[in-house]
This record gives C-alpha cells, sequence and structure tokens, in this order.
C-alpha cells in the first residue's frame, strides 16, 4: 500500500493572553479576596505557557506530542464555561493549513478576537497531528496498525464535529482549510484511509477471502466519495499537488484488490469462469492505480499475484473446465464491510488532565450566586433604610422639643445637660470638625480621578472609531469589516451610565456641603471643651423640679427612645451580617435541570433568613408612632407645668442636637462617598482595561486587513482553473458526476494536455478579513457593589432610575450604579451532523 496521507498543520501566533484573561476575570470575579486574585493571576500564567507550548508542539509529529495539545484543548473546553468566552478580546491568528504563500505576499490567515476561534484552531490541528502521527506508523507491526487505525477514526470524528463547530466560531469568511467543503473531504478522507489500514491488518491476519473482499469494496467507495470530493470547484485548488492523483490511485487499486480477493473466493468454489473474468479487470485496475498514482511499484506484489493466477486458471480452464468466461457487467458485487467510522471527540482528550483554574466556579453558577447576592442586598438595604428614616423622624422631633436637654439637670462639673455633655464627646472623638472638613476637601480630588479615567476610554473609543471611518472612506466597500460604532455601542452606552453617576454623585456631594454649611455653626460649637461650650451657652431663666410629674414622665419616655435605638443597632447589625450559601443549592438545580431558576430559588432562602429581621424592623417603626405621639403629650403637660420654653438657651440646645444629629449622618455619608468613590475608580479601571483590549485587538484586526488589501492590489488575476483529465474519475463510476465546462461555453478553460499527469495547482491567495457579519462580543461591566448608603436619606433633587440595571436602596444617590451581567451563551452546538 502507498503511504498515508498526512493533512497539514495551521501555524499559529504567539499572542498576550495573560492581561485580557486578568482583565475579565477581575470583572467577572470582582468581589475575590486577594488571596483569590494572586491564585487566579498564577493560573492565568500557567494557562500562557501552556498555549506557547502547546502550540509549537504540533510541529514535533510523535505520539508524546499529542498528550501535550490534547490537555491544552481540555484546558480551553474547562475555561470556556467559566468565563464569559465572548468578552474575551484576545487576537487570535492563524495561517491556512494549505496555503504555501507566494512571491507577493504571505500565508493566508484570519484574526478573530473569540476563543472559540482559537478552540476550533487547535481543534483542527489535533486532527491533523492525529493524521500525521497515523501516517508515521510502521504499518506491519501490530501496534503500528491499531494505533494508526485510532488515530484516523479520532482525527475523521474531529473534523466531522468542526463542520458543525466553525460556523458558530467563525461567522465571518474561513479560510479555505476550514470550509465546509474541505472539512467533509478532511473527514471523507480520515474515514477511507482508517478503512485501508483495516484492510491492511484483515490481510496480515489471514481472514477469509470474502471478508477481504468485502472490506476492499468498502474501502475503494469511500475513496471514490473522496475523489469525487475533492475535485469539487471550491477546493480543486487546494490540495497538494500530489493529493488528487494518490487518492485517484488508491480508489483504483482498492478496486483491484476488491477483484483478486473475489477471485480467490470464486477460486475456492471452483467457479473459474468468475474466476478469470475478475482476474482480467484485477490487472487491468492495478495498471490504472500505478499510472494514476504515479508509482510503478504500487501494490506491485498483488499485481504480480494476479498475473500469475490468470496465468494458472486460465491454463486450467483451457485443459480442464472449459467454461465460460462471463462479461464483467454481469457479476454480483461481493458486498461490502465497513469497519472505519468517525469516533465522538473524547471528553476530557488528555488521559491526566488537571484544570488549572479549579478555582474558578462556572459562570452560570456565579451569575447566578452574584444575582442572588445583589437580591439579598436589595432587601437588606431596604430594611435598614426603613430603621434610618424611622430614627431621623424621631431625632428631628426630640430636637424640635430640646429633649431630652429640657428634662436634664446641668453637670455640676462643665454645666452642660449630661445628654449635650455626650453628644459633644463623642464628635470631639470623631475628629469633630477638622474631620468633615478634611473628607469634603478630599471629595473634588476623588471625582477629578474617576472623571479622568472615563474621559480617557472615551478617548480610547473615538480614536479607534475615527481611525476606522477614515480607513472605510479611503477602501470603500473592499474595507468589510463592521463598523466601529455598531461595536461599541454598549461600550458607549456604559461610559454613558458611567457618566450620569458621575453627575448624580456630585449633585449628592452638594446636598452634603449644603447640610455641613447649614450646621457648621453648630458642629464647631460642639468640638470645642465642654468649658467653652458652657461659656457660649445663654444665662438660663431657671431650673427644672426634677420631682415634677412631667418631667419625670418625660425622663421615661426618654429611656424608651435609648432602647429602641439600641434595638434598632442590634437589628442593622444582623441584617448585614445575614448570610446563608446558595451554592450548593445552585449546584444541584444546575446538575439535576441544566439551569439554574435563580429568583425562586434565592426568594425562598432570603425569605427564611430575613423573614424574622423584616418582621423585628415593622414592629420597631409602628411602636415609634406610639412613642412619638407620646413625647409630644409629655412635653405639652411639661410646658403647661413648668412654662419652661422657648428661652434662649433651649433653642441653642436644639440647635446643638440638630448639629449632633447633622455631623452624625455627614460622617456616614462622607465616608461612603470616599468609599463610592474609590470603588468606582477599581471599576472603571477594569472598564478601561475592557476598552484597550477591545482597541488593541481591532488595531491587530485592521493591521491584517490592511496587509490583505496592499498585498492583493500588488497580485495579477490569476489564470482560470483548469479542467480535471478524464482519467481521475472512478474506476467503479462514483465520479461520473465530476462537473465538466462545455468547450464553447464563456469562460472555458484552455484544452488540457492529455500527457499532463494531474492538474496543475493554482494557489489564488485570497485576502481574509473580517466580513461586516463579525458579530463582536458586547461588553456589559459588572455591577456595583451593593452595601448600604446612608446617602440614600437624604432628599436628593431628580429621580435617577437606570432600566435593566441593580437599584441600590434608593435613587439619586452614590447608591445607584449601572452594570448588570448579561446571560450570553457560548460553546458550540450539541448536535453533532449526520454521519456518512
Amino acid at each position: 500500500m502507498s503511504k498515508l496521507l498526512a493533512v497539514p498543520l495551521k501555524k499559529p501566533s504567539e499572542v498576550d493572553v495573560v492581561k485580557p484573561l486578568n482583565n475579565l476575570i477581575q470583572s467577572t470575579y470582582n468581589g475575590s479576596t486577594a488571596e483569590e486574585k494572586a491564585q487566579y493571576t498564577e493560573a492565568v500564567n500557567e494557562f500562557s505557557k501552556q498555549r506557547n507550548t502547546a502550540i509549537w508542539k504540533f510541529f514535533e509529529k510523535y505520539e508524546a506530542s499529542l498528550e501535550v495539545v490534547y490537555a491544552y484543548y481540555d484546558q480551553i473546553c474547562a475555561l470556556e464555561t467559566k468565563i464569559s468566552a465572548s468578552e474575551l478580546q484576545i487576537p487570535f491568528k492563524w495561517k491556512d493549513a494549505f496555503d504555501k504563500g507566494s512571491i507577493f505576499g504571505g500565508k493566508i490567515s484570519l484574526t478573530h478576537t473569540s476563543i472559540l476561534f482559537e478552540k476550533v484552531c487547535v481543534l483542527f490541528n489535533i486532527a491533523a497531528l492525529q493524521s500525521s502521527v497515523a501516517a508515521s506508523q510502521q504499518l506491519d507491526t501490530d501496534e503500528g496498525l491499531k494505533l494508526a487505525i485510532k488515530l484516523l477514526q479520532q482525527s475523521a470524528g474531529i473534523f466531522q464535529y468542526l463542520k458543525s463547530a466553525t460556523p458558530a466560531a467563525v461567522p465571518s469568511e474561513p479560510t479555505p482549510d476550514l470550509s465546509q467543503d474541505t472539512l467533509i473531504v478532511l473527514q471523507a478522507l480520515m474515514v477511507a484511509q482508517a478503512q485501508e489500514v483495516f484492510i491492511l491488518k484483515a490481510i496480515k491476519d489471514n481472514m477469509k477471502d470474502q471478508i477481504i473482499a468485502k472490506l476492499c469494496c468498502q474501502g475503494e467507495e469511500f475513496y471514490a466519495d473522496v475523489l469525487r470530493a475533492m475535485q469539487k470547484e471550491s477546493v480543486r485548488n487546494v490540495w497538494d499537488k500530489e493529493w488528487i492523483p494518490t487518492v485517484a490511485g488508491k480508489q483504483a487499486g482498492l478496486h483491484a484488490l476488491t477483484q483478486l480477493y473475489q477471485s480467490l473466493a470464486c477460486r475456492s468454489a471452483k467457479k473459474i469462469g468468475e474466476e478469470i473474468a475478475r482476474l482480467r479487470n484485477a490487472i487491468d485496475l492495478f495498471k490504472a492505480a500505478q499510472s494514476r498514482g504515479g508509482n510503478e511499484t504500487y501494490l506491485d506484489e498483488y499485481f504480480s499475484r494476479a498475473k500469475r493466477n490468470l496465468a494458472e486458471s486460465t491454463k486450467d480452464n483451457e485443459f480442464i473446465y472449459n467454461e465460460m468466461i462471463p462479461e464483467l457487467s454481469t457479476l454480483a458485487s461481493p458486498g461490502k464491510a465497513q469497519l472505519a467510522k468517525p469516533l465522538p471527540i473524547a471528553v476530557p482528550m488528555a488521559s491526566n488532565f488537571k484544570d488549572i483554574f479549579t478555582n474558578l466556579v462556572p459562570v452560570e453558577l456565579h451569575r447566578a450566586l452574584t444575582a442572588s447576592d445583589m437580591r439579598k442586598n436589595e432587601i437588606v438595604n431596604g430594611e435598614i433604610m426603613k430603621l434610618r428614616e424611622s430614627t431621623q423622624t424621631l431625632n428631628a422631633v426630640l430636637a424640635s422639643l430640646n429633649l431630652p436637654a429640657a428634662v436634664e439637670t446641668a453637670d455640676s462639673n462643665s454645666g452642660l445637660p449630661p445628654s449635650l455633655r455626650e453628644k459633644a464627646n463623642e464628635v470631639r472623638e470623631k475628629g469633630g470638625i477638622e474631620n468633615v472638613q478634611t473628607m469634603l476637601k478630599d471629595l473634588p480630588e476623588l471625582l477629578n480621578r474617576n472623571r479622568e479615567i472615563l474621559d480617557e476610554t472615551e478617548r480610547l473609543l473615538d480614536e479607534e472609531r475615527d481611525s476606522d471611518n477614515q480607513l472605510r472612506a479611503q477602501f470603500k466597500e473592499r474595507w468589510t469589516r463592521i463598523s466601529s460604532d455598531k461595536l461599541t455601542e454598549m461600550f458607549r452606552t456604559n461610559s454613558k451610565k458611567y457618566r450620569e453617576v458621575i453627575t448624580n454623585a456630585i449633585e449628592a456631594d452638594k446636598v452634603v456641603r449644603q447640610k455641613f454649611e447649614a450646621n457648621q455653626k453648630g458642629i464647631e460649637l460642639l468640638s470645642l471643651p465642654p468649658e467653652q461650650i458652657h461659656q457660649a451657652l445663654p444665662s438660663s431663666s431657671g431650673s427644672v423640679d426634677p420631682t415634677c410629674s412631667s418631667v419625670q414622665r418625660l425622663k421615661q419616655l426618654m429611656e424608651a427612645v435609648d432602647t429602641i435605638k439600641a434595638e434598632r443597632d442590634a437589628v442593622e447589625s444582623e441584617l448585614k451580617s445575614a448570610t446563608f450559601n446558595m451554592k450548593d443549592d445552585f449546584l444541584h438545580a444546575l446538575q439535576k435541570d441544566g439551569a439554574i431558576d435563580e429568583p425562586a430559588l434565592s426568594l425562598a432562602r432570603i425569605g427564611q433568613v430575613l423573614n424574622p429581621l423584616q418582621s423585628q424592623v415593622k414592629e420597631s417603626v409602628e411602636r415609634q408612632q406610639t412613642l412619638v405621639s407620646d413625647i409630644q403629650a409629655a412635653h405639652a403637660a411639661f410646658v403647661s407645668e413648668t412654662g419652661n420654653c422657648g428661652n434662649s438657651r433651649d433653642k441653642l440646645y436644639k440647635e446643638l442636637a440638630t448639629a449632633y444629629d447633622s455631623y452624625v449622618e455627614l460622617s456616614g455619608n462622607l465616608q461612603e462617598g470616599t468609599k463610592f468613590y474609590n470603588d468606582l475608580t477599581q471599576l472603571l479601571v477594569v472598564f478601561q482595561n475592557k476598552i484597550s483590549d477591545f482597541v488593541f485587538a481591532r488595531k491587530t484586526e485592521k493591521e491584517e486587513l490592511l496587509k490583505d488589501l496592499t498585498t492583493e492590489s500588488s497580485r495579477q488575476a490569476p489564470p482560470a482553473t483548469p479542467a480535471l483529465p478524464s482519467h481521475y474519475a472512478s474506476t467503479s463510476g462514483s465520479g461520473s458526476d465530476i462537473p465538466s465546462t462545455p468547450a464553447g461555453a464563456p469562460g472555458a478553460p484552455p484544452a488540457v494536455n492529455p500527457n499532463v499527469p494531474y492538474p496543475a495547482q493554482v494557489h489564488m491567495p485570497v485576502p481574509y478579513g473580517a466580513s461586516a457579519n463579525i458579530p463582536y462580543p458586547t461588553y456589559v461591566p459588572p455591577p456595583m457593589p451593593q452595601s448600604f448608603n446612608p446617602y440614600a436619606t437624604l432628599p436628593y433633587p431628580g429621580n435617577y432610575q437606570y432600566g435593566g440595571f441593580p437599584q441600590g436602596p434608593a435613587p439619586g444617590n452614590y447608591g445607584t450604579y449601572p452594570g448588570s451581567y448579561a446571560h450570553q451563551q457560548g460553546g458550540y452546538p450539541n448536535q453533532k451532523p449526520p454521519g456518512w
């Protein structure tokens, strides 16, 4: 038998996968700890090393290389389940496997920013490497035969899978090696060669002649199908120059072997006439096989055996049997026996595969966990907001009534009521007015930092758009890639939302500053030592009788106020610390149903955990209504009995109480505002990195397309494709439907010299750039971290609600962020295309 044909390899290009992959993982798993981030970075670096090793191992055509490339493919499959594959912006570049290039330019190549494209190209090279390793086996040993059979069938299975996977991964025009017609040929060729090796093993194992004849008949049919598919106009110029002659020779050779082994079966059955007819045909076919393949020694051993048998049988028939020699067309087919078939892709392919991204959960699970956490935070923030608003209302009522200072006896040392003294001490412990002024001073700097990052991000998008528009105007319809405006629509939308968030935050800063200015005098006084506060107080018109019944009643009510505030602090702390792990529930649902019904599962668990706390919040708010009514009634009785209301000292006490409440609120607002700006900076940096990856990928694609266009302009128009010689039709007639062009038809190729052994191969380099159908992945930024936001209690102007985005506690405050997780689906179709 002649040598097996090996599929050439696609040549890869090295590319930086570390930065884009780190950026994507950082944005997807933005709540990770520092230790987890370090583990992710280490895994990404290991993945980069694995790729650099694997893509060049393809060219070491040994069996040991297979495990290395199998492991890299398995890692791609594992990784694409844990990230949003469509968001990974890495410009993978692979050259066409069959194109040899020309003196005018390099090989045809294609660049895509999808890991699915990388997966398809790696699979193609795995199948090609399997065919090369199979072709290098010693086919005179059982081990070599078995390994060749296994690898060729596995290679056929990969090419079969690629027929359905390639359109999903390469929506633009693929390179010729990934076209549907090419993949059909390669799958058929691998199956035909596997059947051929089965025939060699059957002959080596001395199986019955009838069985070998059936195997050969099926192999001849396989090669006839390959020969017909290889001669289609769309792929005729793809193959290496010896492929069509080799396949044509193998088809004729297996046809000859079919007749030879069927003749041996006839000899055993004493059917001498049929034996002679088949041997005569076999001799003609052996000659055709050697002529077509250009190999005079091809199947020479079997050829000689057929000639010997024909001479012996002819002599015996003339002297002994005198049987009639039947016409060849009247002979029945020996039947067919198919052993070779495409094998499905093993999962995993490597025997000892170990996922280096074990710390990453499946992306669907991560999205469900994130959505569940956001849902819980939204409910928790709503309950905390109810408590905070009720407490602010209570404080406002107390401040308006000068309580509890109105019923307290001044301290003998400081001369201040105990409640006022405690408030002043707390203000001084928190840094006094200087602390608030420092945080107010820092806000503009934090704001400008975020604004500059967003400005730079928009500048990158504008520059990329302007460059694309300029080249589109220059090359017009030849500039085939999709326009920047369409690709960056989601980027622009999210940039606009970030801009609105910053504008909203500026308004919140203004409200905080106004509140500070309105209470600045009182806060300054509370920041002073008690002695200086006492000196600033107006003289008192008299003291309150502590034994008065109304005073006693108000003191009891003030104790009730302290109690309800302490209870609310405890409930708020429990609400913030309420946690539950939905991972096991989601994993069980994913394994059982193949999908996660996050809202139903989350709400059920949230109800179990938070319902008791929600009941406490409701009871506290309702109890406050009764408490406020009692305080107002008791204070009216207090004023009636003592007449102590409205003097200048009481008014100052009210101002100081209001200033204290404002100070506590301002401190929380400014701390939250500082945290907001710092968190926003991190997200804007991730957003900027996404834009940078996109711009880099577009730049790479632009350079490739420019290279193709400039190379194309330097090439001359290729000559017409010559017609194939008629003697490349199948010997069994299965190639009779090869399309031909009438001699007088317009554009008919010139006559072909019958002495040429095979058609001249015309390599026509065609530029392969992105087409208008490339669906570039749209980036959706991750959601802002959700936490309780004191700013939400302020009366902000306007109402900022973003449809489709998760909301914070209330609109118009620092808690309103853009972004949500887009549930994008990736991967290949599960169904496989029909086989032979």
